[in-house]
């Protein structure tokens, strides 16, 4: 019995290590997105100045990323902030001296990276935790999990307004 519970303890420990440290690689991607963004609002501004109510979206956004605290906090604001970059990036389409610009086009370029990053962290993510949710609710481990609080992991999930691809219009 002992062995068991040493073994089932290590196991769920390295499990929520890898979900902490997948966690971590999201953080990192969010926080080069975050750090973008301002570049990203500043050159289209340039072009789009009737377009404020975008700009001012993708910068509330912005801003509660910057003010979130807990990882579900997190998860809500960085979906909130994706949401207001695809309606950037439809409002971008409208002017295609903006598209042709090199400082954009170059922006443009560092986000796709970084928003393809991110999806695939998210991913790696969403694995490590469907892995260690499945250990600590699995017998044995479920008897060490609730002696130990070891406690389930939250997925970071697409918001429903990111599913849906965004409507270009040249009206």
């Amino acid at each position: 019995m002992c062995i068991l519970t040493i073994l089932c303890y290590n196991k769920l420990v390295k499990l929520r290590e890898r979900a902490d440290n997948s966690w971590s690689q999201i953080d990192v991607q969010l926080q080069k997105r975050f750090d973008l963004v301002p570049n990203l609002v500043e050159t289209v501004k340039g072009y789009a100045k009737h377009e404020k109510t975008v700009l001012t979206e993708v910068t509330q956004a912005r801003a509660s990323v910057g003010s979130a605290k807990t990882q579900e906090e997190v998860m809500e604001a960085n979906n909130q902030l994706t949401g207001a970059l695809s309606r950037l990036l439809v409002v971008v389409e409208r002017y295609p001296e903006l598209k042709a610009n090199e400082n954009f086009l170059s922006l443009q370029g560092e986000l796709k990276n970084i928003e393809s990053a991110i999806a695939y962290s998210r991913q790696f993510y969403n694995d490590s935790c469907m892995l260690y949710n499945q250990k600590i609710k699995l017998f044995p481990c479920v008897i060490i999990a609730k002696i130990f609080k070891f406690k389930e992991k939250p997925y970071f999930d697409a918001v429903e307004e990111t599913k849906i691809a965004p409507k270009v219009s040249f009206d």
